[in-house]
């Protein structure tokens, strides 16, 4: 290739030798010269003509077409990158369309990018013009300047630190150095373009990354006006309207290559094929991932989300090992527990007549009805729960406190330790500018800024949370339906699920009426959750929207905390109440509790007599797994059934008929949202596996395969499925940090009270101590049932076929509390072991809660956020920054100095050799 510049017409003729037949593979058979001219307008910018012709040079009699290679990130001319892509179709309001695309493209003009078009007889559908743009070197530089872009000016000479003590064992878990490190580590400062000589710039066209050069590209587009030259119109501003009002259909920048090959150019950097070798492909589901080159490729962000879905996933390995412990533990005392064998014992359990358990339709029952109920119940509620409830409220708070170390190191590694109070203001959204129509001084900056008025802000912050609250009010009436589904039903399984003891079906061995309301009951709310999530998601954006909030980062951080409110109660109330209020406010036979009143006929629910525990726990596997299984279904399947013919049709099509912007460009938009969802997805799980944790042990078991799964699906989205993102940078994990030190501190509370309430620990404890003269448990399901005299039940709990089920032999039947018997002077009030086992649950909460939270606060006070070594490398980078600027100052001064007094030509001819050098020994 050879450049040649014409001075007088300003024109560059780039002319192509040797370039073989693409079909043959014969010698150079054809020369094509691509001519651009620049023409200077007046307010600095170039607009381009980019003019391609085929000549024939002497020596050659045959002229041939040669066949150009589409799939590629660079203009006709091969020099200069595609950093942004814009699509748009003709259609019928093409008028209007094309006048705002014709004032939005001079405006880019003007601001200096460089643009070139692809007509819609070159793409594959015949419709689509793409409109390629290129930020030059000028422009690069001014904006870097503006965002304070940080820039290598040195390479480091900090060692890294071993992460890893025992490299041998973790060697089949590593990548390659080059995918884990593509690039140096430097000293950065931010850019300046008066300073150009002190940064480490060998080549310009590759100083500024695609991924910083597409999101200075993207920071001018949404801030380009598109009306015309003298007409103000705030609203017409930005590529955000444009997008929204059909002018463009897509804007996007370009992947580097096809994922599964590299690029042809060898300019490319084929980082996308890295990405889906080494990360993005579920065999390699053991590796670690290659977290620098996700930075590198998408940007802070992302790099950001994925650093700590991959943290939380391995500290999730530790939760399930002990969970799979605690469970193995119950599997292992299973023949041991002697209060279900007591149960299913046909001369304990099965002379033991039970009350009914609803009005009219409940008969009454035999205790070894529940026999495989209260099996089911060891399983989870024993001795090790206890512990591993304990554990689970250390393991929390060890995540948050490693999380932040690992997210210090991060900072300093990429650069964004002083990001959030140097660009606050920097990322103000484009929206309130245009919306905000008054001005005020910022009396930091002593300019004018768009601001709104203390009038119009609470005027909207109290429309957003009447929203919001009628939305959770609409939640919360939802699960009252449910709870009232509950309580009608029962009353229908029990006379449909017969007795074993009477004429049984075959379902009647293996589920009871409480198993069957609990399952269809949480699978219905699982509907529910998901109806009003699809809702209140376009609600809460609605409402974000109309805040009008200054930042990006304000706007993320409230929706963040309108979308976690609402899902905290839409995902969560179920489980609260089969945790702590279902069996709790039943009454006793003759003086039940009825939801809304005796008029209702809707009893409240009791536990089954091995306790309400399993019922959590079954809610919480349907709610949790289906919640995972319908997320993993939206992120992996329909995504593949959308793009899998146009993915496939893209594939076998020859590279030079299908450009690498109409591949891109048939694949999915990542929204402003995209990692907005994956964060909340990823906490709700959270909240599942600490919230209620001490209900099913194996829940972080759960998570983590979820987890495992999910990394790959997201890196495959993100690699395949997706156009590339809009790099954007990020300090940390943002609200979320906040909202997971919240749920650590609940869960605390909530797992402490399930274990005293919920659990039949805490009885079971005061009986075999203080009931128990022989300490072996026998005896405890006959002392945890009051006795009630039939007779005294009222004819409106009585059920329609009393007679054919006990005739006249039985007069009293048994029901779960500690009341005193008939004939007794105290007869059904409470007896001193329920104030025994009262005072003995609530001394456990106050117990265990101190205890895990001393530890916790002991823990964090231990484990400082910030690394020694990482402190000690930033206290260096800013130590050697100071030097290196004062050297570079005093050297740029001595040598303006000396220039002032050279006289003679040779001298000024060799100053800027000499100032080169004088600079590159002092840096």
């Amino acid at each position: 290739m050879r450049r040649i510049t014409g001075e007088a017409q300003e024109e560059t003729l780039i002319e192509l030798h040797g370039v073989a037949d693409p079909q043959t593979g014969d010698g150079p058979a054809v020369f094509t010269i691509f001519r651009t001219n620049l023409h200077s307008d007046e307010n600095g910018g170039n607009s381009v003509n980019s003019l391609s012709e085929s000549t024939t040079l002497p020596g050659h009699t045959e002229t041939k077409k040669l066949q150009q290679n589409t799939d590629t990130v660079f203009f006709r001319d091969g020099v200069r990158r595609v950093d942004f892509v814009l699509s748009y179709v003709d259609d019928k309001d093409g008028e209007k369309k094309q006048e705002r695309r014709r004032a939005f493209e001079a405006n880019l003009e003007k601001d200096g990018l460089e643009l070139e078009t692809e007509d819609k007889s070159d793409s594959k559908d015949q419709k689509t013009y793409f409109l390629k743009i290129h930020a030059p070197w000028k422009v690069l530089a001014t904006y870097a300047d503006v965002l304070k872009i940080k820039v290598p000016f040195k390479t480091s000479d900090v060692p890294h630190g071993q992460d890893v003590p025992l490299e041998c064992l973790s060697h089949p878990f590593r990548l390659p150095e080059h995918v884990m490190r593509p690039e140096p580590d430097y000293f950065t400062y931010p850019f300046d373009k008066t300073k150009t000589d002190f940064f480490l710039i060998n080549d310009k066209d590759t100083f500024f990354p695609p991924s910083t050069r597409n999101r200075i590209v993207y920071y001018i587009l949404a801030r380009c006006p598109y009306y015309k030259e003298g007409l103000k119109e705030r609203d017409k501003t930005g590529i955000k309207r444009l997008l929204s009002n059909g002018t463009y259909t897509a804007a996007f920048p370009l992947h580097d290559c096809r994922y599964w090959k590299r690029a042809r150019n060898a300019e490319c950097e084929s980082e996308r094929f890295n990405l889906y070798q080494h990360w993005a492909r579920f065999l390699i589901f053991y590796k670690e991932q290659p977290l620098n080159l996700i930075r590198k490729y998408y940007g802070e962000k992302i790099g950001i989300y994925f650093a700590w879905l991959g943290f939380y996933t391995e500290m999730l390995f530790f939760a399930a090992v002990m969970g799979v412990i605690c469970f193995a533990y119950g599997l292992l005392s299973y023949d041991n527990n002697v209060s279900s064998k007591e149960i299913c014992d046909a001369n304990i359990g099965g002379s033991i007549v039970m009350c009914p358990l609803c009005d009219k339709k409940c008969p009454f029952w035999k205790l070894n009805s529940t026999c495989l109920s209260s099996w089911q119940s060891h399983l989870f509620d024993n001795e090790g729960t206890i512990f591993f409830a304990i554990f689970m409220g250390i393991w929390v708070t060890l995540f948050l406190e490693f999380w932040k170390r690992r997210q210090a190191r991060l900072e300093y590694e990429w650069d964004l330790v002083d990001f959030e109070e140097e660009q606050q203001q920097l990322q103000i959204r484009p929206e309130f500018e245009i919306q905000c129509t008054s001005k005020r001084l910022n009396k930091i900056s002593q300019e004018m800024e768009p601001y709104l008025p203390v009038t119009s802000k609470c005027a909207r912050f109290c429309l957003s949370t009447a929203t919001v609250i009628f939305w959770i009010s609409l939640i919360v009436a939802c699960i009252i339906g449910v709870i009232a589904y509950r309580l009608a039903v029962y009353a229908a399984f029990a006379s449909i699920i017969k007795d074993p003891m009477r004429k049984i079906q075959l379902v009647g061995k293996f589920i009871t009426p409480q198993l069957a309301t609990s399952v269809t009951a949480s699978c219905i709310n699982f509907v529910i959750i998901m109806i009003l999530n699809f809702f209140y998601e376009r609600v809460a954006i609605w409402i974000t929207d109309m805040e009008i909030p200054k930042t990006h980062l304000e706007y993320e951080n409230r929706l963040t905390m309108k979308m976690f409110l609402f899902q905290f109660v839409n995902y969560y109330s179920s489980c609260f109440y089969v945790a702590f209020f279902k069996g709790k406010f039943v009454g006793s036979p003759g003086d039940y509790t009825y939801m809304f009143g005796p008029w209702s006929k809707l009893r409240n629910e009791e536990c089954d007599p091995g306790g309400c525990l399993i019922e959590l726990t079954t809610q919480l596997v349907i709610v949790m797994s289906g919640k995972q299984l319908w997320g993993n279904i939206q992120e992996a399947l329909l995504p593949l059934i959308r793009n899998w013919w146009s993915s496939r049709k893209g594939r076998h099509h020859p590279e030079n008929r299908y450009s690498r912007w109409e591949q891109d460009h048939a694949l999915l938009n990542f929204t402003q949202l995209g990692l907005f969802y994956e964060y909340l997805e990823m906490v709700v799980q959270f909240g599942f596996i600490t919230l209620f944790v001490a209900s099913f042990p194996l829940a972080p078991l759960l998570a983590l395969f979820n987890n495992i799964l999910e990394i790959r699906v997201d890196a495959w989205k993100f690699t395949t499925q997706y156009k590339r993102p809009v790099a954007s940078k990020a300090r940390n994990i943002g609200a979320w940090q906040e909202i997971l030190n919240a749920v650590a501190i609940l869960s605390v509370v909530t797992n402490a009270f399930i274990m005293a309430f919920t659990s039949d620990m805490i009885p079971r404890m005061v009986f075999l101590y203080s009931y128990d003269e022989h300490k072996s448990m026998r005896g405890y399901v006959n002392n945890s049932l009051s006795v009630y005299n039939i007779s005294h039940i009222p004819e409106r709990n009585m059920p329609e076929e009393r007679d054919d089920w006990f005739g006249n032999s039985t007069t009293t039947c048994r029901y779960r509390d500690y009341r005193y018997p008939p004939g007794h002077q105290k007869q059904y009030t409470h007896t001193m072991q329920f104030w025994h086992i009262l005072a003995a649950k609530m001394a456990f909460i106050i117990i265990m809660e101190h205890v895990v939270f001393v530890v916790k606060f002991l823990v964090a006070w231990m484990i400082p956020d910030v690394p020694t070594g990482v402190k000690a490398r930033f206290k260096r980078e800013r130590y050697l920054i100071q030097e290196y600027l004062h050297n570079y100052e005093v050297e740029r001064l001595k040598l303006q100095l000396s220039a002032s007094f050279l006289t003679e030509p040779q001298s000024e001819m060799s100053l800027p050799t000499d100032k080169h050098e004088t600079l590159s020994e002092c840096l």
